[in-house]
């Protein structure tokens, strides 16, 4: 029975990806998805092989997910930005993909480094989820509504930064952990509440809670890339390019080229906060970006506009006026 699936699979990728010389020989066994292990990472890289299966009518047995321990995963106490910031979440995974243990990794795009490994490239994202922040307490309330020196939990210099901006008196405190385990840490009194990705909870299920109240997208911008889950593969694996092209959002990768655009020519480390947000509508892109002083006391931001194909440009200029407004200094870590 095995053997019967394997071959029904192996069947439908020759017809789907042409030319079927390009196939490789140590290609007869299932594509193998690299992913973190956290709950929201297989939920991401489920979705990524249901798109896959899909798209090219194969077998849920085409495709084999691999869970890799990243050394984030394994720092769980302390400050990732004491220890790398987010290359911490991929560099395990990508020295899998260079090696040949996996055929493609799945990303959450928000915890990718602006600058890849040689031989591996990014040039594929599925549609993108929702891009608001939530904020998440016992009570249901809002972030304006906490209590005066309320204790709000969070890993983001971003949101803590913005957060600050809006609430100074609030006690702000490191908050890491999963989804679930954040919530757990609600329970047992860490923090009266939190902000979490609305596509994270989305993915899982947990959007519908009463305890999550979603943001508007400009009372708190998100991280760029927030939402978008990108599928990273080896530069010369054509095979696994034409698999991908198939399943790949040509709008959620204008937005990713742009926000990420932004990100470089910031040239900001993790100990900076940085958002950024790209919307496309009828063939033009919107880029809205700001920097922030971690305390939340100053903040910069701005607006760029223009057609899609000009995203990267939009990036680089909207970064470069808002380092020339703030001056030298500002992104300093």
């Amino acid at each position: 029975m095995v053997r019967a699936c394997q071959e029904r699979a192996l069947s439908c990728i020759a017809a789907a990806i042409r030319p079927l010389s390009m196939m490789k020989p140590d290609r007869e066994r299932p594509c193998r998805i690299g992913t973190r292990g956290s709950p929201l990472a297989l939920a991401q890289a489920t979705e990524v092989r249901n798109l896959l299966t899909a798209a090219h009518g194969l077998d849920p047995e085409s495709f084999e997910i691999v869970v890799i321990r990243t050394t984030g995963d394994r720092v769980s106490n302390q400050p990732l930005r004491d220890f790398g910031g987010k290359g911490l979440f991929t560099k395990e995974i990508e020295d899998a993909l260079l090696e040949g243990r996996i055929d493609c990794a799945v990303h959450s795009m928000k915890d990718v480094p602006v600058v890849q490994p040689d031989g591996l490239v990014i040039d594929a994202c599925v549609r993108g989820e929702d891009v608001r922040d939530a904020f998440v307490s016992l009570s249901g309330g809002t972030l304006a509504e906490m209590p005066e020196g309320s204790t709000l939990g969070t890993s983001s210099l971003r949101r803590r930064a913005q957060a600050l901006r809006r609430r100074p008196d609030l006690n702000v405190v490191e908050f890491r952990g999963n989804v679930q385990t954040r919530i757990r840490k609600l329970e047992s009194g860490v923090a009266t509440g939190t902000l979490l990705a609305m596509a994270g909870l989305r993915r899982l299920g947990l959007a519908g809670s009463a305890r999550v109240v979603p943001m508007d997208v400009h009372d708190m911008l998100p991280a760029v890339g927030q939402g978008i889950i990108g599928i990273e593969r080896r530069e010369d694996d054509r095979v696994v390019a034409q698999l991908v092209d198939a399943v790949r959002h040509a709008e959620t990768e204008a937005r990713m080229q742009a926000e990420r655009a932004f990100l470089a020519r910031l040239d900001a480390t993790c100990r900076t906060p940085v958002a950024g947000y790209g919307e496309v509508r009828d063939g033009r892109l919107q880029l809205t970006g700001e920097i922030l002083r971690t305390d939340g006391s100053e903040v910069h931001a701005g607006t760029r506009a223009g057609p899609v194909e000009d995203g990267h440009a939009l990036g680089r200029d909207l970064a470069e006026a808002l380092l020339a407004e703030a001056g030298p200094g500002f992104l300093a870590p």
